[in-house]
């Protein structure tokens, strides 16, 4: 079942994740998918074969109970245990199994060798029997386990080839000690389980390796908090913390719950949640977040949230469900898996039969392609080779790199931009990020830094008071930064008394106060303001009564890496367009210092649909960068919509993703690892089609070897997951080169001067660098030398001398 963004899931919906049990291959999914999509009420279902889970969108409550029955009907099992125990027990039972295989396979194989073509060994297809009978039936157990679920509900799967391969390949030596003529292959039913167990193992370690940046999430999750209680504090467990608890949270120690610091003063990495490397000084009144880590003080903290309703499990489950959604290509792949192992059980069998009637007009083809072929079959058997090609044509079938390769991509690429400070919830939007080519933005937050403050105002001290008490009732950033402006503290703050307050959207704020009228907004005529627009700043005009009583100047400034990432859209084909609701002039000022050409100004939210229609009636994708609230019916329009998250609010229904921090780079960032994600998802699709396409043909030619397909089956899933790794490697501002430098900064001479540089270096990005004190060196790897160079010389440090190393 497929979801898009035509129809769209109700807020009402229910939905559930749940971990599976028992899957092995991309049928196994499929099957899981079908037996929960016939549940009552189950309008979407997704299994992700990467991280063993499974995602359901329901009309109704659906009970885990009923999800339990529907994957138990066809042979697999929900687990409660977390997906790391899980994970931990696979891992040391897939060790197990693979040293008894080997340690029995090793010997065998040389033994084998040495019959053929040294000496014969007596007895050992006896040999060969019982100790092929250890590895197919003891080490192999969990395969024909995963078979026999399979074909006792009528479905087959990647554990029915290996098992119908590797048991043929017994029965040929029992047959031949019972005296029928067929050349014995129990050694090579030996090697297939080994090499597929080996294969199974790499490629499971592989998965979890991709899969790190969501285990990273994981482990933030705490386990336990230290809750301030009349009697001191006390750890209890988190599950029994409530809202309105005080924790508190020691220097060193992981932040674990949402609240509000009550107490203390501390400087806060949120790295792993947003995604940006410098810690941020919180004091009273701040908001921290679950998994963050207190660096500096102690702070006393109210609890806000708690269990499922943090900012960290909802990142963790916004990113679950992402990984365990489809994107429009994986259709062809489904499709295929779907009928793909009975199709090569049916053209095995056909092969072997091909080859068993018509083995003297075949024999010539044979003996001509084992002189460039070595392993190629040498008996003069008919039903020798007939087993041959059966074998090798069903080893050598691959449907898990098939099924792996949308799921593998997803995973590494949305946990690589959750470390990037990006939530994708909607996995459609990697394939249509591909053909976009304008994006629309808001100017404030977006390409400013989102926090204005007030530079100048022309009010009295009383009429001042009067405007920030009547703008405490607003959420906007202006308001926000009037109410700044002032001592919140001062009594003749507090005694205003605000009434009938009306907020207009895109317009300002009305109220009352002692039956006067006022309203705080967009001036009546901007010319008047003219200087201050120009420059880029924002005039807020208050009238009393109707009347003009003075204005307030706001400036919000640029964020650093705006004008950079607005020429990084431009190279990569993307226009960028500002889409705001503040005056033209300073919409115009601010749009000429990043780079922008093109401005819609004076917009309010319920004309930005209208925009985002325009341009697609040109034909272009088009991205809407919004604040999730305002901006929902343009979010929902775009091709792909973007909410700027509030830093804890991610419950942004109208986005496909959220930035929990950050501005127009982050935009870049979205896009490319999105297009990243795609290629790498088409490239694995190609590599997997190709891959069958050739060796099963092939191996029905009696071309390949079984032991030599099955170690070319694993290959290829394993080549999916390695190639899907290369995402959070491949990522580079627009394919730069990265180049080593040495830095001469003389002016420094501390530790705090080292921290200082090391700050700055780490507000751009940089991310291997290494500053020496007594060299007075900076060691970096940039793609913009220029830039580490101006930001060095902004706080005091200028580099005097810079050498390529």
């Amino acid at each position: 079942m497929e979801t898009t963004k035509e129809t769209e899931r109700s807020e009402k919906d229910e939905k559930l994740t749940f971990t599976i049990t028992g899957m092995t291959c991309a049928t196994c999914a499929r099957t899981v998918e079908k037996a929960v999509s016939k549940i009552a009420g189950v309008k979407f279902v997704a299994v992700n074969l990467a991280t063993s889970t499974g995602f359901v969108v329901a009309e109704r409550p659906v009970t885990m109970d009923e999800i339990k029955a529907a994957v138990k009907s066809v042979g697999y099992g929900i687990s409660t245990e977390t997906l790391e125990e899980i994970e931990t027990k696979r891992y040391l039972q897939s060790k197990r199994d693979l040293m008894a295989a080997w340690i029995i396979t090793v010997p065998l194989a040389v033994l084998m060798i040495y019959h053929m073509f040294i000496s014969k060994i007596p007895s050992f297809e006896i040999l060969e029997l019982f100790a092929g009978a250890f590895v197919i039936f003891f080490a192999g157990r969990r395969t024909i386990t995963g078979a026999w679920i399979a074909l006792t509900h009528r479905h087959t799967n990647m554990d029915t080839l290996i098992f119908f391969g590797a048991s043929a390949s017994w029965i040929t030596t029992l047959l031949s000690i019972l005296g029928v003529p067929v050349a014995s292959f129990s050694t090579i039913g030996v090697m297939i389980v080994a090499f597929h167990l080996t294969g199974r193992f790499i490629e499971s370690r592989l998965r979890d390796r991709a899969a790190k940046e969501i285990k990273a999430l994981l482990k933030l999750q705490s386990k336990e908090a230290r809750v301030i209680t009349e009697k001191g504090e006390v750890m209890i467990p988190i599950e029994a913390v409530k809202e309105g608890f005080f924790v508190a949270v020691k220097p060193g120690e992981r932040v674990p719950v949402d609240g509000e610091i009550a107490e203390g003063t501390s400087s806060v990495d949120e790295s792993m949640i947003t995604g940006e490397s410098i810690p941020v000084r919180k004091t009273i009144g701040d908001e921290v977040v679950e998994g963050s880590l207190n660096l500096t003080g102690f702070l006393k903290v109210q609890v806000a949230r708690v269990g499922e309703d943090t900012f960290l499990s909802q990142m963790i489950k916004l990113i679950q469900e992402a990984q365990g959604a489809k994107v429009p290509i994986q259709a062809l792949a489904d499709r295929i898996t779907n009928w793909f192992v009975p199709t090569i059980i049916l053209l095995a069998t056909v092969g072997a039969i091909l080859w068993y009637f018509q083995f003297e007009n075949l024999q010539p083809f044979l003996d001509k392609a084992r002189e460039f072929l070595p392993w190629v079959v040498s008996t003069v058997d008919p039903l020798s080779v007939a087993v041959f090609v059966f074998v090798a044509t069903i080893v050598i079938a691959c449907p898990c790199a098939l099924g792996l390769a949308t799921p593998m991509a997803l995973v590494t690429g949305t946990g690589f931009a959750a470390k990037k400070g990006l939530i994708i919830r909607n996995a459609e939007v990697i394939q249509t990020s591909k053909d976009v080519k304008v994006v629309l933005m808001d100017k404030t937050g977006t390409i400013t830094e989102g926090q204005p403050k007030v530079v100048n105002h022309s009010l009295s001290s009383e009429e001042h008071l009067i405007v920030a008490a009547i703008e405490t009732r607003s959420n906007h950033p202006l308001a926000k930064a009037i109410v700044g402006s002032v001592d919140t503290g001062n009594p003749d703050f507090l005694n205003v008394e605000v009434e009938n307050v009306e907020e207009r959207v895109g317009e300002g704020v009305k109220a009352t106060i002692k039956s006067h009228t006022y309203f705080i907004g967009k001036p009546e005529n901007p010319e008047v303001y003219r200087d201050s627009l120009m420059e880029g700043k924002t005039v807020v005009e208050v009238r009393k009564d109707d009347k003009r009583i003075g204005h307030i100047v706001i400036e919000d400034p640029i964020r650093e890496d705006s004008k950079e990432a607005v020429e990084h859209l431009k190279v990569m084909g993307i226009r960028p367009v500002m889409v705001t609701g503040d005056n033209e002039k300073t919409a115009r000022a601010v749009a000429l210092q990043v780079g922008i050409e093109e401005v819609h100004a004076g917009v309010k939210p319920s004309e930005k649909l209208d925009i985002v229609r325009r341009y697609q009636s040109e034909g272009a994708k088009v991205v809407m960068v919004g604040d999730g609230m305002n901006d929902a019916a343009a979010l929902k329009g775009a091709d792909v919509g973007i909410a700027i998250g509030s830093g804890t609010d991610l419950a942004i229904d109208s986005a496909d993703i959220v930035i929990t921090k950050g501005g127009v780079s982050k935009i870049v960032d979205a896009v490319e690892i999105s297009r990243l994600t795609f290629k790498v998802i088409k490239q694995n699709l190609f590599w997997a089609f190709f891959y069958n396409v050739v060796a099963i043909p092939t191996a029905m030619m009696g071309l390949l070897h079984p032991v030599i397909a099955e170690v070319a089956m694993a290959l290829s899933s394993i080549t999916v997951v390695l190639n899907s790794s290369k995402i959070s490697r491949e990522i580079r501002r627009g394919g730069v080169e990265m180049k080593e430098y040495v830095l001469s900064v003389p002016d420094m001479s501390c530790g705090h001067c080292k921290m200082k540089i090391s700050s700055a270096l780490e507000e751009l990005g940089a991310k291997e660098f290494s500053v020496d004190l007594d060299s007075k060196t900076v060691r970096v790897k940039t793609e913009d030398l220029e830039k580490i160079k101006t930001k060095l010389a902004k706080i005091e440090y200028p580099v005097v001398e810079a050498k390529e190393v």
